[in-house]
């Protein structure tokens, strides 16, 4: 999303493609619900390799967080994070942040939620792959409408999906009400926009990180004026826990850092998402531009991105979580 208005740039390296494109609107994410109206025609099979492979290149920034939601749960006489039985990673495409989870909460079910079966799939696999497959469970729903049947947890994780929902501040209400009394809602949106090259590199205009940025905003202005129910509301993210009952929200950003040379992971992560920048918005750019994209994407061009020496990826994510209240019988 603009995530958080026009100091937080649409993110078309960490945002699940939409027509869209297809985690994360504009050219690619990791893993969403509520991946809007034209989903349907996504082919998840084909993408899936993709968003697995942006998970686990963003790996490093979601240790962090999980990191961050342990010391949340302990905090201010709070049960701790042994004491957290269920989590919900609702948008969890194929499942590497809900892997993730399950190994920061080893006595807990994990249940990964996404409309897309294919995705699921790939969850499942995943877990099987590194031994968390008897406690990593998944479910089919789109958020906010397919829900009801999700149950309650402890800790309900949702990232980069809730700004493909019309109504943002109704979807963190209804994720906040499948909280169990002194549960954590952790919610990823916003951060900055990713950077991984130079201004300068050699070819085309200089600034072409700039001008994606400018196409990506326009690109999510639009999606978010097209989605169902769509509202106008300031996003404040911290106002939209509070107003769904929670209390003490928190904020905090998480850093990736992979700086030059990238490995091939890196490379293959990027490449693949300038080309969904190409099919999302690429006619909101140039001659100029588009041709220095082609070049970039190109495998056999020694100017590309995959033979570059000077490419790296830096981006920031930011995380809001809250506490539901405990009731006067305490945590059930």
């Amino acid at each position: 999303m603009s995530d958080l208005g026009p100091t937080s740039p649409p993110d078309p390296l960490t945002r699940h493609p939409h027509p869209r494109t297809g985690q994360g609107g504009a050219a690619l994410g990791h893993h969403h619900a509520g991946r809007g109206q034209d989903a349907a025609h996504i082919d998840w099979e084909v993408l899936g390799p993709h968003l697995e492979r942006g998970g686990e290149v963003h790996i490093p920034l979601y240790e962090q967080a999980a990191g961050w939601l342990r010391e949340l749960l302990a905090a201010d006489g709070g049960p701790g994070p042994g004491a957290v039985r269920r989590v919900l990673d609702v948008g969890s495409g194929p499942g590497v942040v809900t892997c993730l989870l399950a190994q920061a909460f080893p006595e807990a079910e994990v249940v990964a939620v996404d409309p897309a079966g294919a995705l699921l799939e790939r969850a499942r696999d995943r877990a099987a792959r590194l031994g968390l497959g008897d406690r990593v469970r998944t479910h089919v729903a789109e958020v906010p409408d397919g829900l009801d049947a999700l149950g309650a947890a402890d800790v309900i994780w949702s990232s980069r999906v809730l700004h493909h929902v019309g109504d943002q501040r109704g979807a963190v209400a209804a994720l906040a009400g499948h909280l169990r009394p002194g549960g954590l809602l952790a919610v990823t949106e916003g951060g900055l926009a990713p950077r991984f090259l130079p201004r300068d590199i050699g070819i085309g205009r200089p600034g072409l990180q700039s001008r994606l940025d400018a196409a990506g905003e326009e690109w999510f202005t639009r999606m978010r004026t097209a989605l169902p129910g769509a509202t106008d509301a300031v996003e404040d993210w911290p106002a939209f826990l509070a107003d769904a009952g929670l209390r003490s929200p928190s904020t905090r950003s998480f850093l990736l850092d992979l700086p030059a040379p990238l490995s091939t992971a890196a490379r293959d992560f990027v490449v693949g998402t300038l080309a969904y920048v190409i099919e999302a918005y690429g006619d909101q750019l140039d001659e100029d531009d588009l041709t220095t994209l082609g070049r970039l994407t190109d495998p056999h061009d020694a100017a590309g991105f995959a033979h570059r020496p000077d490419a790296f990826l830096l981006a920031v994510q930011t995380v809001y979580a809250a506490h539901s209240v405990v009731g006067r019988g305490g945590r059930r």
